[in-house]
């Protein structure tokens, strides 16, 4: 059984210690061994999962629902997320059983003052980002020492190099990655196997899905996150990290 997820976190070394003692105690393993292992290690302390219930978020969803339905799992609400997007994130969590889902999203006092009209999206994306995703998340993990996601690396360039576990700066907050190293065959497979719903928007092209002002439909042959931000540098909301760093804005594209 899991420990107990809410539980003191006090005591724990730096975590920049416990991401490379955990990154070469997992190495070898799976992705359901390292979500095992992340909900139990007591150099994770307390856990929660994020997720945008986006396009394969389910995958992810449904391992932590075999493994530990009663993980915290938080969701964000943007306020300007597609009407398939929240119908989706209903029927999922009904379907799975799980059991703590916390909604999160920006106070109504930050979005009068930051964003009165609604409109802030159209004039500074990373401002929207950090107003309706960031602060929020960064508020709502300030009770737990880590968080998992569900990022690949196969989803673009900035995430090639993206290791099971990541430090996250200035928090003292660990990153867990169980499906880094999974393919794109691999979540097709693991849906059709365990007769998972996949988002009704992937259906329409988007295989990459965020606020439905900034997100758009991809083009055959298009990187899959070619619809989000389409015509900016922008590739990442803001909750991403470039060797442990926390990096709000865009993120340039530095491959060979």
């Amino acid at each position: 059984m899991p420990r107990d997820l809410h539980g003191s976190g006090a005591g724990l070394a730096p975590v920049a210690d416990r991401v490379a003692a955990l990154n070469a105690r997992y190495r070898h393993h799976g992705a359901v061994a390292v979500l095992e292992h992340a909900l139990n290690d007591p150099d994770l302390g307390r856990v929660s999962l994020v997720s945008s219930f986006g396009a394969e978020s389910v995958v992810l969803l449904h391992l932590v629902s075999v493994v530990a339905p009663e993980t915290p799992v938080l969701f964000i609400d943007t306020r300007m997320l597609f009407p398939e997007t929240l119908a989706y994130q209903r029927d999922i969590a009904e379907r799975l059983d799980l059991r703590d889902i916390r909604v999160i999203r920006a106070g109504l006092t930050d979005l009068a003052v930051t964003d009165p009209d609604g409109t802030l999206n159209s004039r500074d994306t990373d401002a929207c980002c950090d107003l309706r995703k960031t602060v929020p998340l960064d508020r709502a993990l300030s009770g737990f020492d880590a968080w998992i996601t569900g990022r690949k690396r196969y989803q673009g360039t900035t995430r090639a190099a993206l290791d099971f576990f990541e430090a996250e700066a200035g928090t003292g907050r660990i990153k867990v990655n169980p499906l880094a190293h999974w393919g794109k065959e691999d979540v097709a497979d693991y849906m059709l196997n365990n007769r998972l719903p996949r988002h009704p928007l992937v259906a329409q092209g988007y295989p990459s899905i965020g606020c439905a002002p900034c997100t758009s439909r991809v083009k055959p042959g298009e990187d899959e996150r070619a619809g989000r931000w389409r015509g900016s540098d922008k590739t990442e909301c803001g909750i991403h990290f470039i060797d442990g760093r926390i990096v709000r804005g865009p993120l340039k594209d530095t491959a060979a």
